[in-house]
């Protein structure tokens, strides 16, 4: 089994001339420290993790690494930034095959495509619940985690996943 952790950078400040560099608020820290605990307490922790490169996706993983309590390596592939969905699961497509959990934080619209294209309907209500709260919307610092029933990343293909969780910092408490 492989398992994707789709993390959506946290709330940054207002856009500014250069986009790249736009840090988070102070909502988006205090996110990023709530999703790094629930990402420990609920035991998904990364083998790898890539992060777009620019200033907000950093700090948001900053944060969530530290409430980790693990170190896993990060790579900053400068095609993240602002990827397209393709490009996300094409990245994801060639993590080591002996990295169970790949992390990917990034940027919407295309991260929620991505998620979107990547876990199957479901069939139990609960799996669909969590699929129609992310199609409602995929808001800043939420998670998206999809299992694959695959011994490869070569074979995660669209509509191969399921959605174990989507979580939202309005779901998680203080």
């Amino acid at each position: 089994m492989k398992r994707l952790l789709l993390l959506r950078h946290a709330k940054s400040e207002r856009e500014t001339a250069d986009d790249l560099k736009r840090g988070l608020e102070k909502r988006g820290e205090k996110d990023s420290v709530r999703m790094g605990r629930y990402l420990r307490e609920d035991a998904y922790l990364p083998d790898l993790v890539l992060c777009s490169p620019s200033t907000r996706t950093r700090e948001t993983l900053k944060r969530v690494l530290a409430e980790l309590g693990s170190a896993p390596p990060v790579q900053y592939p400068s095609e993240l930034y602002l990827a397209e969905p393709e490009i996300i699961a094409s990245l994801a497509r060639r993590a080591p095959e002996k990295c169970g959990t790949l992390m990917v934080v990034g940027h919407n619209p295309g991260l929620e495509q991505c998620a979107l294209s990547l876990a199957a309907a479901g069939d139990d209500k609960a799996q669909r619940k969590r699929t129609m709260a992310m199609r409602e919307k995929f808001p800043t610092c939420a998670l998206a985690v999809i299992d694959f029933a695959v011994d490869r990343w070569a074979d995660v293909a669209p509509g191969t996943g399921e959605l174990d969780a989507f979580m939202r910092p309005k779901d998680l408490a203080d």
